[in-house]
C-alpha cells in the first residue's frame, strides 16, 4: 500500500501562491534522494510514499515525506499545507508549464481551472484478475472514506455549508464520479478507450474514477479522499481503504446499486462528514455515521486482523467521532464569527509533523 498527497504552497499570510518550482528546487538541494512532484498548478506540489505492508513503516515514510516538503517550503519563506481547497481565495490558478497540463487547460477551460484542489490517493496492491471486482464492489463504500477524510468546509473566504467542497469542484471533470459496474477487464478497458475517444479524457491518467486500475503500479487506486491535514487521519483513511480492498478481493459481490443512490450517498458524505447520516452498504439504508462505521468495522474485521491494524482503525474511528474529522477541526479553529486566517494558520501548523508530534 502507498499514499499520494497533494499540498498547497502558501505564503506567510496564508495565501496560496504559484511558487511550487522554488519549493521543488529547495527540496532537491536539501534531500537529493527524495523527489517531490509538480501538479497541475504552480500552487501545488505532490508527495508520495513507497509501498509498504507494515503500518508503522507507512507512517514513518509519510512523516518523512511531509517533513521534507514542509522544510523545503520554509527554506524559501513559504509553507506547504495539507488543505483540499483554497480557503482564503484570491490566487488565480496558474498551470504548471508542461505540455500536457497546458493541453488540459486549453481543452477543458474553466473545468480545469476549478481543478485546483488537493486530494489523497491510496494505492492497494491487487492481482490484475481481481481488480475489476474490487472496483465494482467498492462503489457503495467510497462515501464512508469521503466522510472520514472530509476536510474542506471553507472555500474562497466563504462557508460552503458542506464538510467537503473539494469533491464538488472535482466533479466538474467529465470522467469523475461513480460509474456503472464494469464486471470484467475488457469492459473496463473498452469504457476507458471510449472516454478518451470522446474527448472526455486526454489519456488514461485523466480517468478520474472514484477507484481505478493504476497506470504505473499493480494496484487499485482509491481517489475519493480529501488530503488530510493530520497525518493520523490520512493513515486511518489509508488503512480503511486497504481493509476494504482486501475484504472485497475475497468477496467482491456487493449487489446492484443504482447510480442515483450512489450519488446521493456521495453528496450526503460530503455535506455531513461524520456529523449526520451515511449510507450503510450492509443494511442498504442511510443511518447515523457511527452506525455506518460500526458496519465498516464488522465487515472488514478479518482484513484488519490480518494486517495487524484492528486497533489502529478502531482507535482512529473513535478519535474522529469524538474529536471530529478535518472539517470539524477547521470549524473549531475558525470560531464564531469565523476567522479564516486562523483556520489556515492552524492548517499550516498541523501539516508539519514536528509541530504535532
Amino acid at each position: 500500500m502507498g499514499i499520494e498527497e497533494e499540498l498547497f504552497v502558501v505564503d506567510d499570510r496564508g495565501r496560496v501562491v504559484p511558487e511550487s518550482e522554488a519549493v521543488l528546487r529547495a527540496h532537491r538541494r536539501m534531500d537529493p534522494g527524495e523527489e517531490l512532484d509538480h501538479e497541475l498548478f504552480l500552487q501545488q506540489i505532490e508527495l508520495q510514499t513507497s509501498p509498504h505492508a507494515d503500518h508503522a513503516d507507512l507512517r514513518d515514510d509519510l512523516l518523512t515525506q511531509r517533513s521534507g516538503a514542509v522544510a523545503a517550503a520554509r527554506a524559501v519563506g513559504l509553507n506547504a499545507v495539507a488543505m483540499p481547497v483554497d480557503v482564503l481565495g484570491g490566487s488565480e490558478p496558474r498551470p504548471t508549464p508542461h505540455s500536457r497540463y497546458e493541453r488540459m487547460i486549453a481543452r477543458y477551460g474553466e473545468i480545469g481551472r476549478n481543478g485546483m484542489t488537493c486530494g489523497m490517493h491510496v494505492h492497494v496492491e491487487v492481482p490484475d484478475e481481481q481488480a475489476i471486482g474490487v472496483i465494482d464492489a467498492l462503489r457503495p463504500w467510497t462515501p464512508v472514506l469521503t466522510a472520514l477524510s472530509a476536510n474542506a468546509p471553507f472555500f474562497h473566504g466563504r462557508d460552503t455549508h458542506h464538510a467537503s467542497w473539494r469533491g464538488h469542484l472535482w466533479d466538474m471533470w467529465p470522467t469523475a464520479g461513480p460509474v456503472e459496474p464494469f464486471r470484467d477487464l475488457e469492459t473496463y478497458q473498452a469504457t476507458a478507450q471510449g472516454l478518451i475517444e470522446s474527448g472526455a479524457a486526454l489519456d488514461e491518467h485523466m480517468l478520474y474514477l472514484d477507484a481505478r486500475i493504476a497506470e504505473k503500479y499493480p494496484t487499485v487506486e482509491v481517489r475519493v479522499a480529501d488530503v488530510c491535514t493530520d497525518v493520523d487521519d490520512a493513515l486511518l483513511v489509508a488503512e480503511v481503504a486497504r481493509a476494504l480492498v482486501t475484504t472485497l478481493v475475497a468477496r467482491p459481490e456487493s449487489g446492484e446499486w443504482r447510480l442515483e443512490t450512489l450519488r446521493a450517498a456521495r453528496w450526503r458524505a460530503r455535506h455531513d462528514g461524520l456529523g449526520g447520516t451515511l449510507l450503510d452498504p450492509v443494511t442498504r439504508s442511510f443511518v447515523p455515521a457511527e452506525q455506518a462505521l460500526e458496519s465498516l468495522l464488522s465487515s472488514t474485521r478479518d482484513a484488519l486482523d490480518a494486517a495487524g491494524t484492528t486497533d489502529v482503525v478502531t482507535d482512529g474511528i473513535h478519535r474522529v467521532l469524538t474529536r471530529g474529522n478535518g472539517a470539524a477541526r477547521q470549524r473549531a479553529a475558525a470560531g464564531d464569527p469565523p476567522d479564516l486566517g486562523a483556520v489556515v494558520s492552524d492548517l499550516i501548523a498541523r501539516t508539519d509533523p514536528k509541530e504535532t508530534s
